[in-house]
């Protein structure tokens, strides 16, 4: 029994050491999504959709919970949201080229179709965040039309 106590006291020690260290946050200024919104024009509905399902991943502003300060929460949540800008960052859209925009948007439109955006792990603690199918057609719609003003995609039907 004293074996275990010890292994819990050096374990509680070492998470309480842990909590003094963490991932840089990801807290640029608003005004870097700025140029996406005026490239793209969503209406009020979609860029409400954006601001609470899309924005936190996948630009340089993140809003963070309460819980982001506990390690290891903090390190998975960095590691989503590297990830998520790896893939698309919303901040750097005046940066992508026409056909990359293009790109970016497609892709979109096709997670936002599969369900597989936003993740899980997301929708788990951000309840707002979970789509309803008009809001995933509101999207939809939305990304085709821009995509048809870039004339590179097909004009939606």
């Amino acid at each position: 029994m004293r074996i275990i106590k010890k292994i819990f006291f050096l374990l509680l020690a070492m998470f309480v050491i842990a909590q003094f260290f963490g991932p840089e946050k990801n807290s640029g200024e608003i005004v870097s999504i700025e140029a996406f919104l005026e490239d793209t024009n969503p209406p009020e509905n979609v860029k409400l959709i954006l601001k609470e399902t899309c924005f936190d991943c996948h630009s340089n502003v993140t809003r963070y919970p309460w819980y982001s300060s506990i390690t290891p929460v903090n390190y998975w949540m960095a590691g989503h949201i590297d990830h998520g800008k790896e893939e698309l960052n919303l901040s750097k859209w005046s940066g992508y080229s026409l056909k990359k925009k293009d790109h970016k948007l497609d892709e979109l439109i096709e997670m936002i179709e599969k369900k597989e955006m936003p993740l899980p792990s997301y929708t788990w603690t951000h309840t707002d965040a979970k789509l309803t199918e008009a809001q995933i057609e509101d999207v939809i719609s939305w990304a085709k039309m821009v995509r048809a003003n870039y004339s590179l995609a097909p004009k939606p039907q």
